[in-house]
């Protein structure tokens, strides 16, 4: 079993923040010797495997797990009736069994738990279950869905009447979060009666909080400790085999390893929610907006989740950063037969942002203006209010971002360019009769942090202390590295507050203080926040001396601090009035396109980005954030949906699930601003999350300039553009 303490690499003093400080997991993860939850490995463990419903809704009528247990190597066969403790869990609504009771409500709901001495054999012992279902007729459209998760309105003024006015129906398909590390963990019964779990996961105490009552425990007694993550993206902060594998454990007093295979892990994790959405814009013949309505219905599946967060970000950021003074939003997530839905980077705001973007491109050709022009008109600044009446009371240099974005040079035109470069080119399909140029352009608003009055703070314990001479200092936090480089954040803090070279950043466990979820870009704010405090307090026990010198006179010194950001609160439930937000960040994209209309293929060319960061912490790991947000933006855009017909998954794997490649990631101009926050440590800004929310209208806006269809779907698909051009579909939606 492996532990990863990051250690870093012999740098100066120097490499602190500001710094491309390099990753102390860089070298492990490049050359393969990283362990990744899925290499963990402890003598005497045995295997997990899980037993899902194939229907989406379903009565359970009966159980045999005898054909299971007569399979050689098999331990035991567990079911809802073998819960030790409380039989549900959830984020939000603790609604989700651990395992199904009388019922399933999505395809791969869990249903029984197999553990065996191989995990081929658990495998097959799952699949000799005999299930008895009574198949009911499942709710898959969430327009005939009656159970709402939340509704939020948002209300200001009440003109609703323009010069230019123009509407449209829009969809957003279903999202996978798509990481390489399939979910995996270890647990092991320990000597008190309780369990230690290894862990592949967002947020190691909400799991625990989790946990504890499913397995009959105190929390303290269920400890968890996260091991290598391969990706995230929203997709671990809800439970998927934890409870199982400590159940396994706990049962037969020995250690268990569950490890989803890659199709397991499309039906074991939650997914961004679809969406339907209607706009109208109302604008003077100018370009300024005066009013917006806005109808979002975000599809949930079986489970709450975090649906009702969703839905305020969805809400509150609804028309984008545009200064309206009428506003008319609702927003609405339900409950269907389909797969749960839940957190993914941009939490709401992605969907919202596609259809304002659309309606803005739409706006700006009702009124004679360049896209850009339309959006500078109307882009809020600091000292506007969003719809929730919330002051914007920190730079928010819209107008310039975009204005800088505008004045970047464009690509080469094509007729310079190798045919490897369009689209369909690798393959020799064409030679670029029928290609076409389009260039788009998208804003995207983003909250970060954890909103409407939760509770959001981190702890981080710090401790001093000469080793072999030489000063030496541990910073010890609760917060998941899931591959955004936090660990190197924290040392680079460590480093700047305490001028110590030797920084230690300790194994995340359940062993110090709550450090929240690694989402909402929050963690380097947050957990930042707490890293800087702690080591404040060890540098004040210093007495002004060097470090060295003060750990020689007072010995080793440790501090814990917790660090809480400004507070927050619920929007109003029938006017979506309040302060609900910590912080909001801007990014701006344009892309450039290339469509082959006949083929319906296309290959983006450039995307270029404007971000303001506040303050840019490691240039090199932010950089890679940007460009990794604008590559799942770009999937949403042109490639990424699980398809779901009645409820049943379509395409779980990779082979069908299209995301992008090397390949279909074009080169990027980048500008990154740097105007301080001055609420937030260091002046910073969450930065992961804004680059999702733009690129994906930015890439649709191109390729309608590019085909002249109004395309109001994103994933758009080939025969989306191929079929319309051809006469086939006048409007560019599928049917």
């Amino acid at each position: 079993m492996t532990e990863t303490a990051y250690t870093t690499p012999p740098q100066t003093i120097g490499h602190g923040v500001g710094e491309s400080a390099r990753r102390p997991d860089a070298a492990l993860k490049v050359s393969g010797e990283f362990a990744f939850a899925s290499d963990l490995w402890i003598d005497g463990m045995v295997w997990g495997a899980t037993l899902r419903s194939p229907h989406p809704s379903a009565w359970i009528r009966s159980i045999d797990v005898g054909p299971a247990l007569k399979i050689p190597g098999v331990l035991t066969v567990l079911t809802h009736e073998d819960v030790p403790g409380a039989k549900f869990y959830g984020l939000e609504h603790k609604d989700q069994p651990v395992l199904a009771i009388d019922q399933v409500r999505y395809q791969g709901e869990p249903v029984a738990l197999v553990a065996a001495d191989h995990p081929e054999t658990a495998r097959r012992a799952a699949a000799a279950i005999v299930v008895e279902y009574e198949v009911r007729e499942a709710v898959t459209d969430p327009r005939d869905s009656r159970e709402i998760v939340r509704y939020q309105p948002v209300r200001v003024g009440d003109t609703f009447e323009a010069e230019i006015v123009v509407s449209g129906e829009y969809e957003v398909g279903m999202q996978d979060q798509a990481f390489l590390g399939p979910e995996a963990g270890l647990a092991v019964p320990a000597e008190d009666g309780g369990v230690d779990l290894y862990i592949a996961t967002q947020w190691l105490h909400v799991d625990r909080d989790q946990l504890a009552p499913c397995l009959g425990l105190p929390p303290e007694k269920v400890r968890l400790t996260l091991s290598g993550v391969g990706g995230a993206f929203g997709a671990r902060e809800d439970l998927s085999m934890q409870v199982h594998a400590c159940m396994l454990a706990l049962r037969l007093n020995r250690p268990v390893k569950i490890v989803y295979g890659r199709e397991e892990s499309f039906f074991g994790h939650v997914h961004r929610h679809p969406a339907r959405m209607r706009y109208e814009h109302g604008a003077t013949r100018d370009g300024k907006l005066v009013y917006v309505k806005a109808d979002i219905l975000l599809d949930g599946g079986a489970y709450c989740s975090s649906s009702p967060a969703v839905v305020g970000n969805a809400a509150s950021l609804g028309v984008g950063p545009y200064e309206v003074p009428n506003v008319q939003v609702d927003a609405t997530g339900v409950y269907t037969n389909n797969p749960p839905c839940g957190a993914m980077r941009g939490f709401g705001a992605v969907q919202a942002c596609y259809a304002y973007e659309s309606q803005m491109d739409r706006l700006a050709e009702a009124c004679g203006l360049s896209p850009v022009e339309i959006r500078v008109r109307n882009a809020v600044s600091q000292g506007s209010r969003l719809i929730t009446g919330q002051l914007i009371d920190s730079p928010a240099p819209l107008a310039e971002m975009l204005r800088d974005l505008d004045a970047m040079p464009f690509p080469s035109d094509r007729e310079d360019r190798d045919l490897r470069g369009l689209p369909g080119g690798v393959s020799q399909t064409t030679h670029g009769e029928s290609v076409r140029r389009g260039v788009g352009y998208g804003v995207g608003i983003k909250n970060i942090c954890f909103s409407e009055g939760f509770d959001d703070y981190s702890t981080a314990r710090v401790r001093a202390e000469l080793v072999g001479g030489e000063p030496h200092v541990t910073v010890h936090t609760a917060a998941a590295e899931v591959g955004q480089g936090l660990v190197t954040i924290q040392a680079q803090i460590a480093r700047t507050e305490l001028g110590v070279a030797n920084v230690t950043v300790a194994t995340a466990d359940t062993q110090v203080g709550s450090a929240g979820s690694s989402s909402a870009s929050r963690q380097s704010y947050v957990t930042g926040g707490a890293v800087r405090a702690a080591c404040q307090a060890v540098r004040e026990r210093f007495k002004g001396l060097p470090a060295r010198e003060a750990l020689e006179r007072f010995g080793p010194i440790e501090e814990t601090r917790e660090y809480r950001h400004r507070p927050t609160y619920r929007m109003h439930p029938r006017t979506g009035q309040g302060d609900s937000h910590t912080q909001l960040a801007l990014c701006v994209h344009r892309a450039v396109v290339d469509v082959d209309v006949e083929l319906g293929l296309v290959k983006v060319v450039e995307l270029a980005a404007v971000q303001d960061v506040g303050r840019i912490m490691n240039p090199l790991a932010l950089e890679g954030q940007i460009h990794g947000g604008t590559a799942q933006g770009l999937g949403l855009a042109l490639m990424e949906e699980i398809q779901v017909r009645d409820g049943q998954v379509l395409n779980p794997s990779f082979t069908d699930y299209l995301i992008p490649t090397i390949l279909d990631m074009p080169p990027m101009q980048l500008k990154i601003l740097e105007n301080p926050d001055p609420s937030a440590p260091y002046g910073l800004r969450g930065a992961g999350e804004p680059p999702t929310l733009s690129s994906t209208p930015a890439i649709a806006a191109a390729v309608r300039a590019a085909t002249g269809l109004r395309l109001t779907r994103v994933p758009i698909r080939p025969e989306d553009i191929a079929l319309s051009n051809n006469g086939e579909v006048s409007d560019g939606k599928r049917t």
